[in-house]
């Protein structure tokens, strides 16, 4: 179930969703968005979360963050027995964490090293709420609670987050926005949590990826070029990046039963060997626009 909050949060947050069905699998993959989350497990009183790139699992209270990845990771899908989340925009986590969101960026955090005792007083006034509107309603008046709060939000920053996802260029964002190449990127990553190019290159991700249907075998070259990928190897590149996955190996797990960038874990994989797998058409020598990215 999805709820858009009215205003003012509607300004901050995407969504607030409930899940209450654990899927068959054990595992899913979440992609990498942009964007941060909270969500808080009503089933028990814990997350196992598992890094691609250190395959170690760790364990959270049930109340967690995830700041905004730059790659995918994995989670124990026994927590959608029963589970309420707030899907920030990106940028949107900033008045109601109490730090950047930069100092988040690619890990996860429990919500009472944020918030105190708040945090496990929230879970359980919502583990006692016996609907999901109800529980909609009390999350609403915690995330109202901390927005009354002063905080400072650079005015340059929800443009960027709209030129850059709509495939604007670093430099160009920067100038139209007027700060320095290197203080704009200083304060676009406290405030969003990636840096201004990694943010591109995942919206650019996110862009191909709504375009891929289950089920379907989309034109790789042509999908690429609307994209604004160079070419399908370069895309290929990204996906592994973001997805742990091909393109064509991506459509394979996507499913209409699952969250929005959350994927099947197939069983027995190493998502940490998946990064690897792209096999470019061109190995043999950089493009320019491979140099031209590196420089951005």
């Amino acid at each position: 179930m999805v709820h858009q909050p009215g205003s003012p949060l509607s300004e901050f947050i995407a969504s607030l969703w409930s899940l209450s069905d654990a899927p068959p699998h054990q595992q899913e993959r979440i992609l990498a968005s942009g964007t941060q989350e909270l969500v808080i497990n009503l089933h028990e009183d814990a997350f196992e979360i598992r890094d691609a790139s250190t395959r170690h699992d760790r364990r959270f209270s049930g109340a967690i963050v995830s700041g905004a990845y730059g790659s995918f990771f994995v989670i124990d899908t026994r927590a959608h027995a029963s589970v309420i989340g707030v899907h920030f925009k990106p940028g949107g986590a900033l008045p109601f964490l109490g730090l950047p969101p930069g100092a988040l960026a690619d890990r996860h955090v429990d919500l009472e090293a944020l918030w105190g005792t708040r945090a496990r007083e929230l879970r359980e006034r919502l583990c006692a709420a016996c609907t999901a509107p109800d529980r909609f309603r009390i999350l609403e008046g915690a995330l109202l609670a901390r927005l009354h709060r002063p905080f400072r939000r650079h005015a340059a920053v929800p443009f960027a987050v709209d030129w850059l996802s709509s495939s604007g260029e670093v430099g160009e964002a920067a100038a139209h926005v007027g700060l320095s190449r290197r203080r704009f990127i200083e304060v676009f990553t406290a405030q969003v949590g990636m840096t201004p190019k990694v943010f591109s290159r995942v919206r650019r991700f996110q862009r191909a990826l709504a375009r891929i249907r289950p089920a379907t075998r989309p034109g790789w070259s042509q999908l690429a070029l609307a994209c604004g990928y160079y070419d399908q190897s370069h895309m290929i590149r990204d996906f592994a990046a973001f997805s742990g996955f091909s393109p064509a190996e991506l459509v394979q797990h996507l499913g209409p039963r699952l969250k929005e960038n959350h994927v099947a874990q197939p069983e027995g994989s190493n998502p940490s060997n998946t990064r690897a797998t792209p096999r470019p058409r061109v190995p043999a020598r950089r493009t320019q626009h491979d140099r031209i990215e590196d420089k951005a």
